[in-house]
């Protein structure tokens, strides 16, 4: 079941990618970093869950954070809100749509003044690690090409980038130029990865074989990621398997993807839900295969993600772009669409683009 190309134009592939991604992020700021699916599952009411909430919402108010006790990490959040990952790519969007065209290549140089305002001033959510090291390497006048800290965690921000630049090469170097935050190759390989992917599936091609053709010519590291979520993807859907018969199969097939990773305060997690790329890559492609064909395929993907918890909102980004860009805008369920805090305000920005403006 590929996509019918007369069914969903560029333009609606473009903003698929983007409110794709969005309302994929804005659904998980009620569980972003619960590691515990089962504690998701009851507090939704033994069901997946069906309207954004606000951050730790029918959880007591606060969401797990492995070993550091129970806490808020959005805090001024409100449900239909979105998190850093959402927030990070209406900044970029609004650099864009600030640049004007015709599109010239993208300049972190450029965007800093605008990202150290809206850090300064209205940021309203959880800042990480890498983003206050990068802070005081730009008060410190560190050079662009030197900026970011060495975090594994894969932190997708170009989704606007596709409504202005018209190349895979172009986006791919957006892609890691918008990730100047991180200084890692993992990270920004995996960013890459999930770019041209998008880009490809704008541009015609199924989400699998994106997927394949993408990865073929990408390193080792990704080329295996890739492997094992196909091969995990398979097992799933292979109904005499034993992961097909578990009640929370894709918390189980999530976490089996990668090592333990001992966070050295009070239990140990499974990298698979956590934020370095080596669990979020591969947890992002199990979800795009299994949903992809499927009736509602974005939202049941988006939908299914946000019940795992863990760094589900690094991953929705990814599975939201890229089912996003397949299915079109009018693939996005329309209430997320309407309930989403900042979509007047994205939408308004969005027209602005070269590609969306015509």
């Amino acid at each position: 079941m590929g996509r019918n190309m007369n069914e969903v134009t560029k333009e609606a592939a473009i903003k698929g990618a983007f409110y794709g991604a969005i309302v994929g992020d804005a659904l998980c700021l009620g569980s972003h970093y619960e590691y515990d699916a089962q504690k998701i599952f009851e507090a939704y009411g033994q069901k997946p869950i069906e309207k954004f909430m606000s951050p730790g919402e029918m959880m007591g108010g606060q969401t797990h954070g492995i070993g550091w006790g129970e806490r808020n990490y959005h805090p001024g959040k409100k449900a239909g809100g979105t998190t850093d990952y959402g927030d990070y790519n209406i900044l970029i969007l609004e650099h864009l749509a600030a640049t004007g065209d015709p599109p010239k290549e993208f300049d972190v140089q450029a965007l800093l003044p605008h990202w150290m305002d809206r850090f300064e001033n209205s940021w309203g959510s959880w800042i990480c690690t890498m983003t206050k090291e990068t802070y005081s390497q730009v008060k410190q006048n560190v050079p662009v090409e030197r900026l970011g800290g060495r975090s594994n965690a894969m932190a997708i921000r170009h989704l606007g980038a596709y409504a202005v630049y018209d190349s895979e090469d172009e986006i791919a170097d957006v892609s890691r130029k918008a990730m100047f935050t991180h200084n890692n190759e993992e990270a920004l390989s995996g960013g890459e990865f999930f770019a041209r992917v998008t880009y490809r599936v704008i541009n015609g091609e199924s989400p699998r074989e994106a997927i394949k053709n993408v990865a073929a010519n990408m390193s080792p590291f990704i080329q295996g990621k890739v492997s094992q979520a196909m091969a995990k993807a398979i097992e799933e859907a292979d109904e005499n398997s034993a992961l097909s018969k578990e009640q929370f199969a894709d918390d189980l097939a999530i976490t089996s993807m990668a090592r333990l990773w001992d966070v050295g305060r009070s239990e140990p997690i499974r990298v698979g839900k956590a934020s370095p790329t080596e669990g979020t890559l591969p947890g992002a492609v199990y979800f795009i295969l299994k949903y992809a064909d499927k009736d509602d395929a974005l939202n049941r993907a988006i939908q299914a993600n946000a019940m795992v918890g863990g760094d589900n909102a690094s991953r929705a980004i990814a599975i939201g772009m890229v089912l996003g860009a397949y299915k079109g805008i009018s693939g996005v369920k329309k209430e997320w669409l309407e309930s989403l805090e900042q979509y007047e305000y994205c939408e308004t920005l969005l027209m602005k683009l070269p590609l969306l403006k015509m």
